[in-house]
C-alpha cells in the first residue's frame, strides 16, 4: 500500500501516512522484503496491531513492515504454545486456558500482539512475557533467519534487544505449566473486570502512556497532580485512569506530544519525579 493513512492502524486512531505499507504473508515473505528494503536502502520500522505506537502527524518515511492475520496462528506442542508475531495476547491467553495452562493470564485485556509484546516486554498485574518466553524465531535485516532463546533477548522493564536489533519477531515460543482450568478461567476473569473498572477502553489510546518511574505509579502522580481530564486539543488525560492519554476523537500527535510534555512538566514541578514514555513514538519530525 502506497501512502497509507496510519491512523487507520493503530489503536491509538492517529498518525500520518507512510510511503510504503507492507503486510508480508509469511516468513519466505518477510525475508524477501527485508532483502528488497536492504538492498534499495529503504528505512523501515516493525509494528504488530499498532498498539503501544504514536506515528506523528508527518507520517513515516520509508516503509511499515506490519504483521496482522497471516502471522496469528497460534498451536500446542507439549506445554509450548507456538504463537505467530501476529497472534493477539488475548487469544494465546485463551488458548492457554482451553490447554490447562498457566503463565499467561496476565496478558488477558493487554491490547497488543505477541510479537509486540516481546518487543517491548510487556507485562501487567503480576506478570510479563520475560517470564514465559522460551524461544523467539526472528529475521534480520540481511533477510536471514534467526532463532533465539530467552536468555539472549535482553528482557528488562519495557525493553528487549529487537528494539536494538532490526529484526523482525515472527513467532514466539512460549513455555507454560500446567494449572487447573477453573483457577485459570477465574483469575482472567478477574483481571478483565478490574481492567475494564479502571481503565479507559472504550477511547482510542497507546495504553499506558508512561513508564512507572522508580517507587511510584505514573498514574498516581498525574492524579495527584490534579492533571485528569486535562486537555491539548483532541488528546486528554483520562478522567477514568490518569495512567492513559486517549484520543477524544481528533487527537493529532503533536497535541498528544505537547500533553505529555505538559504533564512531565507538572510532575516534575510538584513531586520531582521524572516522568518518560511508555509509547513508542515514530515518524517524521
Amino acid at each position: 500500500m502506497l501512502n497509507e493513512p496510519m491512523k487507520d492502524h493503530t489503536t491509538f486512531k492517529i498518525g500520518g501516512p507512510v510511503d510504503y505499507l507492507i503486510l508480508p504473508a509469511s516468513v519466505t515473505e518477510v525475508q524477501q522484503v527485508f532483502i528488497l528494503l536492504k538492498e534499495y536502502g529503504i528505512p523501515y520500522t516493525v509494528l504488530g496491531n499498532g498498539s503501544n505506537v504514536l506515528v506523528r502527524d508527518k507520517g513515516v518515511r520509508g516503509a511499515i513492515v506490519k504483521f496482522n492475520s497471516p502471522f496469528s496462528g497460534i498451536r500446542l506442542e507439549e506445554n509450548r504454545i507456538f504463537a505467530g508475531a501476529g497472534a493477539s495476547l488475548k487469544d494465546v491467553s485463551l488458548f492457554a486456558a482451553e490447554h490447562g495452562l498457566t503463565g499467561m493470564e496476565f496478558a488477558i485485556g493487554i491490547p497488543g500482539s505477541v510479537g509486540g509484546a516481546v518487543f517491548m516486554n510487556a507485562g501487567a498485574y503480576d506478570g510479563e512475557m520475560k517470564n514465559v518466553v522460551y524461544r523467539v524465531r526472528s529475521v534480520a535485516e540481511d533477510g536471514s533467519l534467526h532463532e533465539m532463546e530467552a536468555a539472549d533477548l535482553d528482557l528488562g522493564y519495557r525493553h528487549s534487544i529487537f528494539q536494538t536489533n532490526g529484526h523482525a519477531i515472527c513467532e514466539v515460543e512460549l513455555k507454560l505449566v500446567g494449572g487447573e482450568g477453573s483457577t485459570i478461567r477465574m483469575k482472567m476473569a478477574d483481571l478483565t473486570r478490574r481492567r475494564e473498572q479502571r481503565q479507559p477502553l472504550e477511547m482510542p489510546s497507546a495504553g499506558s502512556t508512561f513508564k512507572r518511574p522508580t517507587g511510584y505509579f505514573a498514574g498516581t502522580l498525574i492524579d495527584q497532580t490534579g492533571l485528569k481530564g486535562l486537555k491539548v486539543g483532541g488528546a486528554q488525560v483520562s478522567e477514568k485512569h490518569a495512567g492513559f492519554v486517549v484520543n477524544t476523537g481528533n487527537a493529532t500527535a503533536e497535541d498528544v506530544l505537547a500533553l505529555i510534555s505538559e504533564v512531565q512538566k507538572r510532575v516534575y514541578e510538584k513531586h520531582g519525579v521524572k516522568l518518560y514514555p511508555e509509547v513508542r513514538i515514530i515518524g517524521e519530525e
